[in-house]
């Protein structure tokens, strides 16, 4: 099991002074993230390939994001996040294959992403060519040899797992987000594995509490103040086969973040030195 952190490309300068950081911090694994496509280059992308080999960190995957407005809840969410709204779905199909080519310059196999609201409902007549977007993509990353991570969180197990089916392609995952689940009011992130844990291929490890109203996520908290159960959702991971890359989120910023980024590491090695096996 291999623990590192989410880590944000802004420049070769701050991606090494973050990597010595994540050194410092006792890492030796990350994913990469970057919502910004115009620094999607072969300059960069080597650049961050030298800049991992010489300070040791194994990059798992690009968390790739995309262009235009996003607002993380219940309502104009539904309307600007991911591939869901068609008004940016050909702009963000190219963003999304834009960003795997650049991921694989730099010699990653996985590209996650949140595809937004996925329709609940078969029947909705978003729901085909949101998936037919989707399969575009995918196409685009298998050419690479790359898989297409779905994060969790905006919608059910059983509508991504429906999903999953409808697009009909062999290289879709699962960059499982333990606290999302929680945050949107989907589901259980345990009881979840039991619908689609064999498509798991990365997971951010964090922690939350259910939504209070109808308009806003659940709060993010410290890993362990929350309502994941790690250990019960390592227990299951190990009956899956599942030993690969657990990546702390925290979505806060400054020293306290760096605080509860320490507080994880030690956390998440203690729940899974007892279920593992240290």
């Amino acid at each position: 099991m291999k623990i590192g952190t989410m880590l944000y490309f802004n420049s070769l300068e701050e991606m090494e002074k973050s990597f010595i950081k994540l050194r410092a911090f006792g890492f030796a694994s990350c994913q990469l993230c970057s919502w910004e496509p115009e620094k999607w280059t072969d300059e960069n992308a080597d650049g961050i390939r030298a800049l991992a080999e010489k300070h040791g960190i194994e990059i798992s995957s690009f968390w790739c994001g995309w262009e235009g407005p996003k607002v993380w809840d219940f309502y104009e969410g539904q309307r600007t996040l991911g591939l869901v709204p068609p008004q940016y779905r050909e702009m963000r199909v190219k963003n999304l294959c834009d960003g795997a080519d650049f991921a694989h310059r730099i010699g990653l196999t996985d590209v996650a992403t949140h595809m937004g609201f996925i329709p609940e409902c078969p029947f909705d007549p978003n729901f085909e060519p949101l998936c037919d977007a989707i399969r575009t993509v995918a196409q685009h990353l298998k050419k690479n040899g790359q898989y297409l991570l779905f994060e969790t969180g905006q919608e059910t197990p059983v509508t991504m797992l429906r999903c999953f089916e409808q697009v009909g392609m062999d290289n879709l995952g699962v960059n499982l987000d333990t606290a999302n689940l929680i945050l949107y009011g989907k589901a259980n992130p345990v009881d979840a594995l039991d619908v689609f844990g064999k498509y798991v291929r990365n997971l951010h490890a964090k922690d939350g509490f259910y939504p209070v109203n109808g308009h806003d996520l659940g709060e993010e908290v410290r890993l362990g103040d929350g309502k994941v159960d790690f250990p019960a959702l390592f227990r299951r991971l190990k009956e899956l086969g599942y030993d690969s890359y657990v990546t702390i989120e925290r979505e806060i910023s400054g020293e306290q973040q760096d605080e509860d980024i320490r507080h994880a590491k030690v956390y998440l090695e203690t729940v899974i030195n007892e279920v593992y096996g240290g």
